[in-house]
């Protein structure tokens, strides 16, 4: 596993992952900022441009699994990206998002499997946290239709007091799990749904409108 940018988020990636058991090296371009890192245990450092074909061959970019574009420029990470993609086939290439504006650039197009903007996340999280009775959209899957969204059900929701395979939920919808009293429920055709229970479901573009009628209501 590759990680461009040493920065604070690409640090504390690469040490994340070493726990985890993965072989982590990170590039970094600036010669001084390496000087100075002391990286943790087992994670390789280096220096070189990770916009560079030449200089990704050298780390080894070709025999990654994974690279993560962590820089902290939304050009780079999408340099990276594609590169990474379209050079050296790597199968799966993470880019972090900086700037919320750019987030519509971070997709297939630049090579980026998945993209990671912070302020989304925490919008996301935000309106999970205060939203009862509502639809909220969790993540979205790249190159696919696919969508996580969460529903808490208020005391209105049709849906409240019945078992799952009693809802008729589209083909290409599925609750995947619920959340009640801090605890997770693995969702079976016999479960109830209760009030106040957070309901997680995969849905499509086609299948979210009635997913969101069963679950709240008109």
């Amino acid at each position: 596993m590759i990680i461009a940018g040493a920065g604070n988020v690409g640090m504390f990636i690469a040490g994340d992952l070493r726990n985890a058991g993965h072989d982590v090296l990170v590039m970094e371009l600036e010669p001084e900022i390496v000087a100075k890192l002391t990286p943790p245990p087992g994670v390789e450092l280096f220096t070189g441009d990770a916009c560079e074909v030449n200089t990704l061959y050298e780390a080894g970019v070709d025999e990654a699994d994974v690279v993560v574009a962590a820089t902290g420029d939304d050009e780079d990470n999408l340099v990276i990206s594609l590169l990474a993609k379209q050079e050296f086939a790597v199968p799966r290439v993470v880019a972090r998002v900086n700037h919320p504006k750019n987030h519509w650039l971070f997709n297939e197009t630049w090579g980026v499997d998945v993209s990671v903007s912070a302020p989304h996340l925490l919008s996301a999280l935000v309106e999970e946290a205060v939203s009862v009775g509502a639809l909220v959209r969790l993540l979205q899957f790249e190159n696919s239709e696919a969508r996580l969204v969460e529903v808490t059900l208020a005391e209105s929701s049709p849906a409240a007091g019945k078992a799952i395979e009693d809802l008729d939920l589209p083909r290409d919808a599925s609750i995947v799990a619920i959340v009640r009293d801090s605890n997770v429920v693995v969702p079976r055709p016999d479960t109830v749904l209760e009030i106040g229970n957070e309901v997680l479901v995969l849905v499509t573009e086609e299948s979210e409108q009635t997913v969101k009628s069963l679950l709240i209501g008109a």
